[in-house]
């Protein structure tokens, strides 16, 4: 690691001319334009291992819940997703009404039938051997990844191409599949090799995560002896296979899709993805925020405020320390609230932890992740008590809280395909400071609506750091920072038109008999 400064936050004096301008900032809100309602509704199936409603454990669970809604006045869309235990225990009223067939190893499964309270039709595949079981989606009780994780998310996947062709004896059949990352990809490839052609998204939250199992699992799954484009370094990737199969790529962001043909982020199919894109088959799309991250309505916060009145941020300020056990203080709250992984930075915050204490701000952290480095959050917090808390694990309404009463949120991700945080920072007044990259650098204006920094780095955080101990000292110059981060539009409108546009691009014989 970098070696530690001795300076103090405090004594930067650099100007912010990008700031400035935003105390005179008129704070235009513009309003998305109407979404029209066609008078065809295309089918289509989003396929998911995660949904907020029933199921989280980070970005893609929000998404899942938002997204599907946002498209409803413009498409027939449903959502598929796995019958966990916390699926089963929130559903009032499944209607079992299909049935998947076995298909090489992979066992035959049900599918219910469920409407949320809003009215958004979810279907549930049944397998309880493989779904039905403690833990999140992924990983066991005590964190680690099921054993039998490619046979169950192939399972998914073979039912989302089942259900698409029409076998899976449901009176509904989609037009076109929306994939999700790793664990939903090989739908795109089983249509394919078991020639049921059906047009595929293929979203791409986070490249990291890939998806690899042994070589000797290929007939277990169903997948076919000669077929490449599976396989990379001596292993399956069920993400490989879809970025080969679908018919066309998204991701979260328009800068996370230049940087994945990229080989610094491209994380090995950079190749590949540079000919999807040669092809006009990568698209980015920025993901938005629903509806109810809004301070002046939110149940989660002491006192409600909004752009225009936020004196009760203060509030909100104040139980957050009491709940976390931070000392009362005058100077700048910063929060983070996170996976503690590599990828977030988390690493790069503990080592700049004693300069914002020595310069007067308080750390509050919140998420949970790699061990060694919850640790490390939790010997940070022993060390400094008081100016630095810290809550292992994640609690929806403390987080709300926390964004909602800090005065910046630092996300010093060294990558981030999109990035939720930073959005819900700013609809709640904590201004982001970022690195500047993927999701991040398209919805943090420097100096504007939040602070960025271009160094993936100690030193260009303690940077950053600087500028916001002397934004802070400013009062004018803050609250006219906040006012415009919370003026914000973050919400669904407009990537839901985007992803309504891609569909149709991916359904051109469906879009030529409308």
């Amino acid at each position: 690691m970098p070696t530690q400064h001795k300076d103090s936050l405090s004594s930067h004096r650099h100007g912010e001319p990008l700031a400035r301008r935003v105390l005179a900032d008129r704070h235009r809100h513009v309003r998305p334009a109407r979404i029209g309602t066609p008078a065809a509704l295309p089918r289509v199936l989003f396929v998911t291992t995660e949904m907020t409603d029933f199921v989280k454990t980070g970005g893609l669970g929000d998404v899942a819940a938002a997204l599907p809604r946002a498209l409803r006045s413009m498409l027939d869309i449903r959502v598929l997703l796995p019958a966990y235990p916390s699926v089963l225990d929130k559903a009032r009223a499944i209607v079992w009404e299909g049935r998947t067939e076995a298909y090489a190893g992979m066992p035959a499964s049900e599918i219910g039938r469920l409407q949320t309270e809003d009215g958004l039709t979810i279907y549930v595949l049944r397998q309880p051997a493989l779904f039905e079981r403690p833990g999140s989606p992924y990983v066991s009780p005590v964190g680690a990844d099921w054993s039998d994780n490619a046979l169950r998310f192939a399972t998914l996947s073979m039912a989302a191409a089942q259900i698409a062709a029409g076998e899976a004896h449901l009176a509904w059949r989609p037009e076109l599949l929306h994939l999700n990352d790793w664990p939903t990809a090989l739908a795109a490839a089983y249509a394919q090799w078991t020639r049921r052609p059906v047009p595929s998204v293929l979203t791409l939250h986070n490249l990291a995560y890939q998806g690899y199992f042994p070589l000797a699992l290929r007939s277990l799954l169903g997948i076919p002896p000669r077929a490449p484009e599976v396989e990379a370094h001596g292993q399956l990737s069920f993400l490989r296979a879809g970025i080969a199969h679908a018919d066309h790529l998204s991701t979260v962001s328009e800068s996370y899709a230049r940087e994945i043909t990229e080989g610094a982020h491209g994380m090995g199919l950079h190749l590949l993805l540079q000919k999807k894109a040669a092809q006009g088959r990568l698209t980015g799309i920025l993901n938005g925020i629903d509806d109810s991250w809004n301070p002046s309505t939110d149940p989660a916060l002491p006192a409600p405020f909004t752009a225009h009145r936020t004196e009760a941020r203060a509030d909100t300020a104040q139980r957050v320390r009491v709940e976390l056990g931070l000392r009362e203080s005058r100077g700048p709250l910063f929060a983070m609230v996170a996976r503690l992984v590599h990828q977030k930075g988390v690493d790069m915050v503990c080592e700049a932890a004693p300069q914002i204490v020595a310069a007067g701000g308080q750390l509050a952290m919140i998420g949970c992740g790699d061990p060694g480095m919850e640790r490390e959050v939790a010997r940070l917090a022993r060390r400094f008590p008081g100016q630095v808390a810290a809550h292992i694990g994640f609690r929806e309404a403390l987080a709300r809280r926390m964004f909602a009463g800090s005065d910046f949120l630092l996300m010093p991700s060294r990558f981030e395909p999109c990035g939720l945080s930073q959005m819900y920072a700013q609809a709640y007044g904590s201004l982001p400071i970022a690195y500047a990259t993927g999701g991040l650098l398209d919805t943090v204006e420097d100096g504007v609506t939040g602070l960025l920094f271009h160094e993936p780095s100690v030193a260009g955080l303690r940077s950053a750091l600087q500028r916001a101990f002397r934004i802070h000292e400013e009062p004018r110059l803050l609250a006219a920072m906040r006012r415009a981060a919370m003026l914000q539009r973050h919400d669904w409108g407009r990537s839901a038109r985007a992803y309504a546009s891609l569909y149709a691009s991916a359904m051109p014989r469906r879009v030529a008999a409308a």
